[in-house]
């Protein structure tokens, strides 16, 4: 589900966050859009919008955990965690083709109630390799939230069973697939 699906139309914080990212042609290889969140990081006003809308969504969910993934969705875990709960890290690695999640199963207790969080979903499989990753551990995942998601996911909201929730979609996706 996005965000503008969900009560969040013409919700003028959406448009400062989708303006806040910039997209990098053909990087890191030809065809791709990636789109980097580096300067929406570094806009203090657009990273509090984010943080807000999640923990907005997420503080009357009995969240006992939030899984930060990989890098940048790590970046969104802790301040949403602060605000509504306990925190987890886990470290992801991704070199294009080979992807592989690590978490200590002593991260997580049996049954805790778990909301995974990165920065765009593209294809689902980081998502899902958490998802997994979480559910071994005994976690419950609740539900899967990201900052920029693929209009290809507007219709298909759910990941292995679990709702995603996205704020914004990517820009300039005529040009080429975007990451």
């Amino acid at each position: 589900m996005f965000a503008v699906e969900n009560g969040l139309q013409g919700d003028p914080r959406l448009q400062a966050i989708s303006d806040a990212i910039r997209v990098i042609p053909h990087f890191p290889k030809t065809g791709i859009m990636f789109q980097d969140i580096t300067t929406l990081l570094l806009d203090p006003v657009a990273f509090k919008h984010v943080v807000d809308i999640f923990v907005e969504r997420y503080k009357h969910m009995n969240i006992s955990l939030v899984a930060g993934v990989e890098a940048r969705g790590f970046i969104f875990g802790p301040p949403i965690a602060l605000a509504i709960g306990k925190v987890i890290s886990e470290e992801y690695e991704l070199e294009y083709g080979n992807d592989r999640l690590e978490m200590s199963v002593e991260a997580v207790k049996s049954h805790e109630r778990a909301l995974v969080i990165d920065d765009l979903v593209a294809t689902g499989g980081t998502l899902s390799a958490s998802i997994n990753l979480l559910e071994r551990a005994g976690a419950e995942v609740v539900e899967c939230a990201c900052v920029v998601g693929l209009p290809k996911f507007k219709g298909h909201c759910k990941l292995k069973g679990k709702p995603l929730y996205v704020l914004v979609e990517p820009s300039q996706l005529e040009e080429g697939l975007t990451f």
